[in-house]
């Protein structure tokens, strides 16, 4: 059963998203609804990423496993800080 659902956000973080969705070929209620499928089924392995990570996971193509999204992020946090 598919009910409505009314968030209240920045105008300009709805842009984005629009933007987002548009070039990603999906509709911004899917791309809302793939978030909050990742979130419900992957709850507690989200617990221990990085709330950027965990917050951009559902909406890269492909097929990411959130280990893999983990261990990318993690290759790119220490080659970033390794050259500082």
């Amino acid at each position: 059963m598919r009910r409505r659902l009314t968030l209240r956000l920045d105008e300009k973080l709805i842009e984005k998203a629009k933007k987002i969705a548009k070039n990603s070929n999906v509709s911004l209620s899917e791309m809302v609804t793939g978030f909050f499928k990742s979130v419900t089924d992957s709850y507690g392995e989200m617990e221990s990423l990085s709330p950027v990570l965990s917050e951009i996971s559902g909406i890269l193509p492909g097929r990411h496993t959130q280990k893999a999204l983990h261990g990318e992020y993690r290759q790119h946090i220490e080659e970033k800080y390794r050259r500082n």
